[in-house]
């Protein structure tokens, strides 16, 4: 019987990930996923974080982010991680299951942080792919609305965000929206996302609206 797509392409994910040299690297280190060293060559760039910055980590599952950001922090509730689906604990990263966009949800957020508004905002979330465009574009565009509503109300004016965007229309919109938000933005391509992903990095400096 003739495999069906879906094993089809099931083997040949698992094939990829075991030849992913980023792949291998991760596990060898003990980390959750190899959208680790993403965050770490843009980091060691642009020296994101440092011992007293306050993070937040939205849409944090696995926690492959929240765990290089508490590797870099010292003190206690440095990095706070916001996430729909449960996560293992990690040492040093205080986790707040919920959705983000919940107003209750972000308050708490920011009592964990001891009222505090936040240094960095990171964010490695992806919309689920259904291959229609329109909708596809939708979910994408709901989670880059979302994320400029938390920095709205948890990032300091100074503060930068940094998040995860697929080019097409609904990053052209995004840049867009973040233009009058911040004095510096620029897309990055980190060596570990993989040629052939759409996937690009917003890293977006100086925020200077904080209402």
């Amino acid at each position: 019987m003739a495999k069906s797509k879906k094993q089809r392409k099931g083997k040949k994910w698992v094939t990829r990930q075991n030849r992913d040299p980023f792949v291998k690297k991760a596990r060898a280190g003990g980390f959750r996923a190899r959208a680790i060293y993403k965050l770490e060559q843009i980091d060691r760039k642009f020296r994101l974080i440092r011992a007293d910055t306050r993070v937040v980590d939205l849409g944090s599952a696995p926690g492959s982010w929240s765990q290089y950001a508490a590797g870099r922090v010292k003190g206690e509730v440095q990095v706070v991680a916001v996430d729909l689906l449960p996560m293992e604990a990690i040492p040093g990263v205080t986790f707040v299951q919920g959705d983000f966009t919940d107003k209750e949800v972000i308050q708490g957020v920011l009592e964990h942080l001891g009222g505090e508004k936040v240094d960095l905002v990171l964010s490695d979330m992806a919309p689920n792919i259904t291959g229609i465009r329109a909708t596809d574009q939708a979910h994408a565009e709901l989670i880059q609305e979302s994320i400029l509503a938390f920095c709205a109300r948890g990032l300091r004016p100074g503060g930068v965000l940094l998040a995860k965007l697929f080019e097409g229309e609904a990053a052209v919109n995004m840049r867009a929206h973040l233009k009058p938000l911040f004095q510096r933005f620029q897309v990055i391509k980190p060596d570990a996302s993989r040629s052939e992903s759409r996937e690009i990095f917003i890293l977006a400096q100086d925020y200077i609206v904080s209402t």
